[in-house]
């Protein structure tokens, strides 16, 4: 099945019913700590751990790595020899990438010419190319 993606028209918002009217009333109303309060009381919604807030910025980040280098996921970890899947843990915040892996994105980061050059050719290639 396809998805099919929609943008919500702000112009052309539907009349909200009254019901929803008196919800957005009642949520006005409340203070910060009876939003907190109900928010730690909800059973489907569990305050994050730390290890969540890290993976999910870690998350963050290396999306953005990705898209600032306008790869798809496929391409990136195809050019920087990682596992697909294991990428798309790291960006959806299952898994945390170990110390060595999140050095290696730095460098990615850093030098993303550089390793892909060495990632085809080797540390020989790299001197090669810059002797050119």
């Amino acid at each position: 099945m396809a998805i099919v993606r929609r943008r919500i028209d702000l112009a052309n918002m539907p009349p909200l019913t009254p019901e929803q009217c008196a919800e957005l009333e009642r949520l006005a109303a409340m203070s910060p700590e009876e939003i907190e309060r109900n928010a730690l009381d909800d059973p489907d919604n569990p305050p994050w751990t730390e290890e969540e807030f890290e993976r999910a910025f870690i998350a963050r980040d290396i999306r953005t790595l990705r898209e600032k280098m306008a790869l798809t996921q496929t391409q990136f970890a195809h050019r920087f020899h990682i596992k697909l899947a294991r990428l798309r843990d790291w960006e959806q915040g299952r898994y945390k990438p170990d110390s060595a892996l999140l050095a290696y994105l730095k460098i990615i980061a850093a030098e993303p010419e550089l390793v892909r050059q060495i990632l085809e050719h080797g540390a020989s290639g790299e001197k090669a190319a810059a002797a050119e």
